[in-house]
């Protein structure tokens, strides 16, 4: 891939960044449950930054029974105390007892039959939005869409997704491709959605 023009947000001075940029930011995720442990690690970022959580990503998915919904749904507050003691995670109580009730409104979905792909997919047509920046900054941090979304979420038990979350996921996750148009990543995901 040409680094002639990439995205200036993920510094080509930093290879976890750059890797992170490369070969995952924006690909279309549509796979349910690969969707809710991307939305987790957006939710604990609030109030951080992404290099954060990709550093301690590995960690918090240990820690975290590698975000299977069905094992976290069923942690009790002594397994939320034992994780606290992790310098390897984030280590807010609040963070952590969203994610288990996250996991349980995952499952009470899943077990009404709404597919969580079928779901986030819904907001946005079904297909990524592409937009055309030419600078990351011109990117909204939040849409009409966005906000929707996080109300219907939080009306569902869903804690840490707030519109500002949401959108920055829908970035991860290529529900919208926001790569700058001269990065060479714009054209490839696009070509992976379709």
């Amino acid at each position: 891939m040409s680094d002639d023009f990439p995205c200036a947000w993920a510094p080509l001075t930093d290879e976890l960044y750059r890797t992170y940029h490369d070969t995952e930011w924006g690909v279309p995720e549509y796979d349910g449950r690969a969707l809710w442990e991307k939305l987790q690690l957006d939710g604990m970022q609030a109030g951080l930054s992404w290099i954060t959580i990709l550093r301690k990503r590995e960690s918090i998915r240990e820690e975290f029974d590698q975000f299977d919904p069905e094992k976290l749904a069923r942690w009790t507050p002594k397994r939320a105390e034992k994780a606290l003691k992790n310098p390897g995670i984030i280590r807010s109580p609040k963070k952590i007892d969203a994610l288990i009730g996250n996991a349980q409104a995952y499952l009470a979905m899943e077990d009404a039959g709404e597919g969580f792909a079928d779901y986030c997919w819904g907001f946005v047509g079904g297909a990524p939005i592409v937009n055309k920046w030419k600078h990351f900054r011109q990117a909204p941090t939040s849409t009409d869409w966005s906000a929707t979304m996080s109300k219907d979420l939080k009306k569902r038990g869903f804690k840490f997704v707030g519109p500002t979350i949401v959108y920055a996921w829908a970035q991860a996750v290529g529900m919208v491709n926001d790569h700058d148009v001269t990065c060479p990543r714009h054209r490839e995901v696009q070509e992976m959605a379709s």
